[in-house]
């Protein structure tokens, strides 16, 4: 019908709205787990230049996601549209529309098992989180398993619903296994509490579970296999690398309640009142969905290494909640929608569109090095914490660039320093170290204002001029600076 339909049109316009209003890097994932790897299976140039992290010379990673944004550089490069703001904004846009959907799936679940006024409170809850905001237009594996956990949720039948599709919820939730294997951790409970109340158990395993399993587990091999080169269950390795040698507190470990104290109440922000209040409220057969929150946010606990973005796939299931909360609110209802609203508005356009925004920026100067005649003999060095700028997805021409590595170490030696750490430790002896000849130096040093210091004495002695500053974040900690500078090397500019 047309209403459906005005609802599409408008969540759409809105989060491409949403995508353009986030301009701000999250973490190195979004462009390295995907757009550098489609930017680099494509077939899209004869040099075939892009960057593969450690994680895809281990196999810990498929391609099945990364292979949605190949596609779309593909058929930019066959209309001859191949350029390098839409590289960077399409795939952007082709999330927003996926958020869309998902908004208006949420919404028309939530007006099947209620009514339309409790289903505009969740909707309204959905569009008003600032989280959400942040994070559902970028290229995460994080967006997409989210994304495919309300669409799984509009299938799944949930007691006492005549809608529901095993084969089709089994089917997206096996989709999301394969984009990030985590994705299995919200719905152990719920596909276990379908099980229990499903009376022909051996038909749902038989003829669902089973042959849903085995088509996209054999997709994504194939896929894998494809780009591989070989055969490599790429789940399988994940789960090693993650849960058996817990190798992920190399990038950091966190105390257990993490999540509890900082993790849910950050994302949630001020919607958590509302939740709280939600799922008291809520009927026993909503339970269920609480039970995949509290679950989720347990297991993921239990691992050291803990990040807002890896319980970002529950939220939706706390928006419904907070609606149902909402709702509820008989004469505060208006009161409470406008707090929400307000609360949430600043955080959005404060992280969407301030904060962390420096290595985004700062791309834009390494891409004027492209247009020069003398691109052949630009060298770009990124002297920062590794992964902190996106690359080639993000220049689109064969630059020579270089950024401090930092893979873990997976032989098990115990006294590993990666090069980032060696470097931090001691920038002005690794510089002198690694360019100790001055035909090995970079055009243009590219790094944060807090290591201009301990550098400048090597920069003033070999040459280099300060050309840009790029303001970053309003809160520098550690080894990240409140802004980027762009140092030139001076001679390559005179000849």
């Amino acid at each position: 019908g047309p209403a459906p339909l005005l609802l599409l049109a408008l969540a759409v316009a809105l989060r491409a709205l949403n995508c353009f209003l986030v301009q701000t890097s999250f973490v190195p994932d979004e462009y390295w787990q995907s757009l550098e790897v489609a930017h680099r299976m494509l077939i899209l140039n004869i040099s075939n230049y892009g960057y593969l992290t450690w994680e895809w010379a281990s196999g810990l990673r498929g391609y099945s996601y990364p292979l949605i944004f190949a596609s779309i550089y593909k058929a930019l490069q066959l209309l001859g549209k191949d350029d390098v703001q839409l590289l960077i904004w399409v795939p952007r846009l082709a999330q927003a529309v996926l958020a869309a959907f998902a908004d208006v799936k949420l919404y028309s679940l939530v007006r099947h098992l209620e009514n339309a006024e409790t289903a505009k409170c969740v909707y309204f809850c959905q569009l008003c989180s600032w989280f959400t905001w942040y994070s559902c237009t970028r290229t995460l594996t994080n967006t997409m398993e989210t994304l495919l956990t309300i669409f799984a949720l509009s299938c799944y039948p949930i007691k006492g619903s005549k809608m529901g599709s095993s084969c089709k919820y089994l089917a997206l939730i096996a989709l999301a296994i394969v984009i990030r294997p985590t994705a299995v951790i919200p719905w152990i409970p719920l596909v276990f509490s379908h099980f229990l109340q499903e009376q022909r158990k051996a038909v749902l395993i038989l003829h669902n579970c089973i042959p849903v399993g085995l088509v996209t587990v054999g997709t994504s091999l194939i896929i894998d296999r494809v780009f591989f080169g070989e055969w490599v269950l790429v789940q399988l390795n994940f789960l090693k690398f993650n849960v058996l040698q817990n190798l992920g507190t190399f990038y950091g470990s966190h105390p257990w309640h993490w999540y509890f104290t900082q993790g849910l109440p950050v994302i949630l922000g001020t919607h958590l009142p509302f939740f709280i209040h939600g799922f008291v409220l809520a009927p026993k057969r909503y339970r269920i969905f609480l039970m995949a929150v509290i679950w989720t946010v347990l297991v993921y606990s239990t691992l050291s290494h803990k990040e807002f973005r890896f319980i970002y796939p529950v939220l939706p299931f706390c928006m419904f909640f907070c609606g149902y909360s909402l709702k509820h609110l008989k004469a505060w209802k208006k009161s409470a929608a406008s707090f929400l609203l307000l609360s949430n508005l600043l955080p959005a356009l404060y992280t969407g569109l301030i904060h962390q925004r420096g290595t985004l920026d700062v791309m834009s100067h390494i891409r004027q090095l492209c247009k020069n005649s003398y691109q052949s003999q630009a060298f770009v060095f990124i002297m920062m914490p590794c992964h902190s700028t996106p690359f080639y997805s993000h220049v689109h021409c064969p630059l020579k660039m270089r950024f401090l590595q930092c893979p873990p170490d997976l032989t098990g030696n115990e006294s590993y320093i990666d090069e980032a750490d060696v470097f931090y430790s001691n920038p002005l002896g690794w510089l002198n170290k690694e360019f100790y000849n001055d035909t090995l130096l970079p055009s243009h040093f590219i790094f944060f204002s807090v290591l201009e210091e301990e550098i400048s004495s090597f920069l003033a002695l070999r040459g280099y001029e300060k050309t840009a500053t790029v303001f970053h974040t309003h809160v520098p900690q550690g080894r990240v600076g409140s802004h980027i500078y762009v140092y030139r090397k001076k001679t390559e500019m005179n000849h």
